[in-house]
């Protein structure tokens, strides 16, 4: 990491030095080119990483690992909220009743259980009124996906006042969660607020959340984690009854998080829904190059399946999707009541605190701050591409001939790292066969380049 590159993000993603092979799986797979290997192990540029997890799923041995908070968080308060998405229940076999799911959270510690996509309905109309008074401005994108909205702010920041300013569903239903405990006589104080998350990106979007100066939302909980305990209980308690008491959802709500579940609901002009981070990456590009047009609201999701295929979920994301597109709506039971008495009085109260900030761009591709040496800069990075192999073979330890440009440009780098150039400096007598295998020795590590364990496999091949 350069000097000038202070990182602007926490990160849910972390790196296990010792564990880590060296591999470059991950380098190959980031979408935002994010990875490096230097010195056999995989390093991370925290100002490109949005948490999208791709890196995640890909390490072989399981040196990439999601931090988290511990569960006995939730035990230092007298009152804990646990936010369960709807994709929650989806992990579980169709034998499974959502209100035994419940039960057996309930059974772990929490003493109140509020479901996501219960403020859905109100939020849909918000955004919808968001359309209306914002025309001027196509496409207008959607909070709902953090790693969405960090992809955007690193790699496509001339989008950034595209995205709507609303919350997300975690944050609209924990400050109506909160409201209503404290309005029941609980104090603010002594409630806990904890969200049940299907990614690492939603991690980071309570530990440090773009638009706001602090998250409503007092912990995060591995959606893996609490399905294995709640697993647990739901096997050893064949007879566990389901929770009384109904917060019903509308179908529509408990879609929401899927493919098209924001979409769907928009009633001001065109619509379209991008799932998978790949996906969305082109689609911008073409945004921002003006080769779209007449669209007025995108859905835009860093997973498969959107949330039904977060790295943290336990189940198959297609039957996961399918599970909830198929589910009964309000079938899921709480226990916490809606009062309908108070209802315009909360959706006034979500209004006045729904609103987010500007969101800030913080390009990637930012080289200096002085826009003249920032241009010669660029110019550099071009000249040095074009002479490159273009091959993006990553054996030089960045994932492509155009970020190694950039590296060099960056005094992260040497022209040297390239292999191909190597073999002509070689030829050109500019360079020593052994200080190539000097320089590969500092990206790939002692070990990969051992000459006596590569000797005796080939021996034994042979």
């Amino acid at each position: 990491m350069g000097t000038s590159d202070k990182p602007h993000f926490h990160h849910a993603i972390k790196f296990r030095e010792d564990i880590c092979i060296g591999c470059s799986h991950c380098m190959n797979v980031c979408p935002t080119e994010a990875i490096r290997v230097a010195h056999g192990k995989a390093l991370m540029h925290p100002n490109r990483c949005v948490d999208c997890g791709e890196c995640y799923r890909v390490c072989p041995v399981g040196a990439i690992i999601v931090e988290q908070d511990d569960f006995e968080e939730i035990y230092k308060y007298k009152n804990r909220v646990a936010l369960i998405p709807a994709v929650f229940t989806g992990q579980f076999p169709d034998s499974v009743a959502p209100g035994q799911i419940l039960s057996a959270v309930y059974e772990l510690g929490f003493t109140h259980v509020f479901e996501v996509e219960e403020g859905v309905d109100f939020l849909s109309g918000q955004f919808n009124n968001y359309l209306k008074q914002h025309r001027d401005v196509k496409p207008l994108i959607s909070p709902f996906c953090p790693a969405i909205v960090r992809l955007i702010q690193v790699k496509f920041p001339t989008l950034a006042n595209n995205i709507i300013l609303l919350k997300a569903p975690i944050d609209i239903t924990a400050l109506r969660a909160r409201k209503t405990l404290s309005e029941s006589g609980l104090l603010p104080e002594e409630t806990g607020i904890f969200y049940v998350t299907p990614c690492p990106a939603k991690i980071v979007a309570v530990k440090n959340p773009v638009g706001e100066e602090k998250s409503v939302i007092d912990g995060v909980i591995n959606m893996n984690f609490l399905y294995n305990k709640v697993y647990k209980i739901l096997r050893h308690k064949k007879d566990l009854k389901e929770v009384e008491g109904a917060v019903p959802l509308s179908q529509g709500a408990v879609c929401w998080s899927l493919t098209n579940g924001e979409a769907s609901h928009m009633k001001q002009g065109r619509s379209l829904a991008i799932d998978e981070i790949n996906n969305v990456i082109e689609f911008l590009e073409k945004v921002e190059n003006e080769e779209v047009d007449g669209i007025n609201f995108l859905e835009l999701r860093a997973c498969d399946e959107s949330c039904a295929g977060g790295i943290l979920c336990p189940g198959n994301r297609f039957l996961t999707a399918d599970k909830l597109r198929k589910r009964v709506p309000g079938n899921l039971r709480g226990a916490v009541k809606k009062d309908t008495g108070t209802k315009n009085e909360m959706n006034a109260f979500l209004k006045d605190n729904m609103k987010l900030e500007q969101v800030i761009p913080r390009s990637i591709m930012k080289l200096d701050d002085n826009l003249a040496e920032a241009m010669i800069k660029m110019k550099r990075i071009y000249e040095l591409n074009r002479m490159l192999p273009q091959v993006d073979c990553g054996i030089c330890g960045s994932p492509s001939c155009k970020s190694l440009s950039e590296d060099i440009v960056k005094n992260e780098a040497s022209l040297k790292q390239c292999i191909f150039v190597q073999r002509v400096m070689e030829q050109n007598e500019q360079l020593d066969s052994s200080d190539s295998v000097n320089i590969m020795r500092e990206i790939w590590s002692d070990k990969k380049l051992d000459r006596n364990i590569l000797k005796d496999g080939i021996n034994d091949i042979n």
